[in-house]
């Protein structure tokens, strides 16, 4: 069982988020979540439900949500500083942002820290454990252009969610599930969403 930190942030594309969440439980993993503000009202635009301001709350609703699965999920709110991926002493295996806005690019790449999804970001970076950042944002700009090479030489991984369209999809699931299936690639969790190129 890994731990994996995942948040999600206010840029457009919570269901991939959604969907690397179920998949992440599915396949039996640890997953501490925390989320923005912003994120709640994304969710309520894209995905018509709300995520609890409450940790205790958002942990009932998403199980209610999700269903029986086989992994762990905590969730911590933004300003939770005793958060275990606070610190560089119990960080966990990796962390996702999906998405991710630019706003929150460019506080990591700028080395502020100053709310857990940020700092918790900051620490994988430190400790050098994987950092996945799904930016969903169209034209990138030079500054978002910036932040994201300097982040990559940081050793972070920018995976922007750009489907193929190669496995022929049939539908938006399909695609959102590509994108998922290629961060599962990463994190190392094994996926069946997606089947590897050329079998």
């Amino acid at each position: 069982m890994k731990t994996i930190t995942l948040a999600f942030t206010g840029a457009s594309g919570l269901p991939y988020g959604m969907r690397l969440l179920e998949c992440l439980l599915q396949s039996g993993q640890r997953v501490h979540l925390v989320y923005s503000q912003a994120a709640q009202i994304v969710a309520k635009q894209e995905m018509d439900f709300v995520l609890p301001n409450r940790p205790q709350d958002a942990e009932k609703f998403l199980a209610e949500r999700l269903g029986q699965l086989n992994g762990e999920l905590k969730v911590f709110g933004i300003q939770d500083w005793y958060a275990p991926m606070a610190s560089g002493s119990n960080p966990g295996d990796a962390m996702v942002i999906c998405p991710c806005t630019m706003g929150t690019l460019g506080k990591i790449a700028s080395g502020v820290s100053d709310d857990l999804i940020a700092r918790a970001a900051d620490v994988m970076l430190k400790e050098k454990r994987t950092l996945i950042l799904v930016p969903r944002e169209m034209p990138f700009s030079t500054i978002h252009l910036e932040n994201m090479l300097k982040l990559a030489q940081a050793g972070a991984v920018i995976m922007p969610p750009n489907p193929g369209f190669y496995h022929h999809p049939q539908s938006v699931q399909s695609m959102v599930d590509f994108v998922v299936a290629r961060i599962l690639d990463h994190l190392g969790v094994a996926q069946t969403l997606i089947k590897p190129w050329a079998e």
